[in-house]
């Protein structure tokens, strides 16, 4: 039996990082106006995002060119201030916790293994996040919030640590007790951006499904890191960070929250990967037709009637076809799926994290060995196997674990709670009279392709340009391409006038062999 797996492309060539110059998208001569809102004092919330994650990592250059930052270098033209970030000590990204590391460098796109792919980048990290610096800051953006951590007393407290608080926070929190919020708005901003809520469900699907859909469970301190979030708590904390931002500001603007099937982390790798070629196919049939088999002789011996056997066990009966093929996964066992496997449906997604040899060697399909081929002799010459033959045949079924996908109901879960969110989101920037960024519409049309002078950028992994190596976060370019919508949102909403940056003078990925 043959699998064919195909992959995508690593197509590197013009694809290195490169500074931004916002300078040179601003024309000459031209005046600006602020409209209604005063930047002079402009604070960031978030996560990731915010921070300028990218390329699984926080350092030096992604954060350079978040879209804050981006946002702030153009907010200088009316008045802005200094907005200072809470730099890490290098390009590597990693972090230490007393001299040891306990999160990965970053992402770089390496030929080491024979063709490109991402790898780690080489090199001990210098940031140790019990080393406090000294703020204020204007990016309050940290990796790995949700919207209650933002309200969370302690979050940045070092003895919470590795459950209850967040590295990232611990370098720059003003106390053990305080949180991101209150240091937000002892800084008085008189405009603010608030990009929040993503982490609520991105660490459910990002594991697979593996959490706790937690709708109905309105205290957050029982959650675990991949649950979801209840609405409502989102919807408490979102209010409660709006009101507070925006007690003393001008104003402010607001993201909503993307559809993650429309991120490479989900769209990398197809369902129907399984390509198969006219006798691999066919044999890949008979072998669910021997499970079928076996299934129903396993029921009449215990009693069930034949035919209501017959068709409890034709679902596994899968059948393939030569060329593309939808995997086989494993899926809670019932009383109308006892075995607990079926094919991927249209729709259903599998994460870039998954071990793709493994799917090569039949990892969503079946995983044969010379035992299992003797059975199916047996089978085939029209005897009868043991019970315990029978079994090795069943075992064999190899379907992908939940921790690789996400099944249909777990994607009801995300866009349940996603669309309740986002209506929260919406609803607040509306009745505060704030700039709302339709972050979800724009993703979806970077799938599509969005021109810009010079080229295109899309949501493809790596040759895109949209995202970063970690199929997750941005680059510089989709960052900037946040920052313009922002500026867009803006500009509409408090009647000024500022300019957008090219986003084409800002890079993608970075392309090094220096790797682990």
């Amino acid at each position: 039996m043959k699998n064919y797996i195909k992959y995508l492309p690593f197509l590197a060539i013009g694809l290195l990082s490169c500074e931004p110059e916002f300078d040179d998208a601003i024309e000459e001569n031209e005046v600006y106006t602020a409209g209604e809102a005063d930047f002079s004092n402009y604070v960031s919330l978030g996560n990731s995002l915010t921070a300028g994650f990218a390329d699984n990592a926080l350092y030096i250059k992604g954060q350079q060119n978040s879209y804050p930052n981006i946002l702030a270098g153009q907010f200088k033209l009316l008045g802005g201030g200094e907005f200072t970030q809470p730099l890490m000590a290098d390009n590597l990204g990693g972090l230490l916790l007393n001299g040891v590391q306990i999160a990965n460098n970053r992402l770089v796109l390496s030929t080491v293994s024979g063709s490109p792919a991402p790898a780690i980048i080489a090199g001990t990290p210098q940031t140790e996040i019990t080393n406090k610096l000294s703020g204020p800051f204007n990016n309050m953006g940290v990796p790995g919030a949700k919207s209650f951590h933002l309200a969370a007393p302690g979050y940045g407290a070092a003895a919470g640590l590795p459950s209850q608080s967040n590295p990232y926070f611990v370098r720059f929190s003003t106390s053990e007790t305080t949180t991101v919020l209150a240091d937000a708005v002892a800084q008085n901003p008189s405009f603010f951006s608030l990009w929040i809520g993503n982490n609520d469900i991105l660490g459910y699907a990002t594991s697979g499904g593996t959490g706790v859909d937690q709708a109905g469970n309105l205290d957050p301190s029982t959650y675990g890191s991949t649950d979801i979030t209840d609405p409502n708590v989102f919807g408490g904390v979102y209010n409660q960070l709006i009101n507070e931002l925006n007690a003393n500001a001008s104003g402010g603007v607001v993201y909503n929250i993307p559809n993650v099937t429309d991120i490479p982390f989900f769209t990398t790798v197809p369902n129907n990967a399984l390509v198969l070629d006219a006798a691999s196919a066919g044999s890949l049939t008979g072998f669910f037709q021997a499970v079928a088999g076996i299934f129903t002789q396993g029921l009449i011996q215990q009693g069930v009637p034949p035919a209501q056997a017959q068709a409890l066990a034709a679902q596994y009966a899968i059948a393939f076809n030569e060329g593309p093929n939808r995997f086989v996964i494993d899926v809670p066992v019932t009383q109308t799926n006892p075995l607990g496997f079926r094919q991927m449906q249209e729709g259903e997604l599998i994460l870039l994290t998954i071990n793709r040899a493994a799917l090569a060697q039949g990892y969503g399909s079946v995983a044969l060995s010379p035992a299992v081929l003797q059975v199916l002799g047996i089978l085939q010459q029209g005897g009868t196997p043991t019970q315990e033959q029978a079994q090795l045949v069943l075992g064999a079924v190899n379907g992908i674990d939940d921790k690789d996908a996400l099944d249909s109901s777990e994607l009801s879960a995300i866009s349940n709670a996603r669309l309740s969110y986002n209506s929260t989101i919406q609803s607040l920037a509306e009745a505060n009279g704030l700039a709302f960024v339709d972050a979800d519409a724009l993703l979806n049309r970077v799938g599509q392709g969005i021109s810009f002078p010079g080229g295109i950028i899309t949501s493809d992994f790596v040759t895109g340009g949209g995202f970063s190596l970690d199929g997750v976060h941005l680059t510089p370019r989709g960052y900037a391409l946040i920052a313009n919508e922002t500026l867009e949102a803006i500009n509409q909403t408090y009647g000024s006038n500022l300019p957008k940056v090219n986003v084409g003078e800002f890079g993608t990925i970075s392309l090094s062999d220096n790797v682990n």
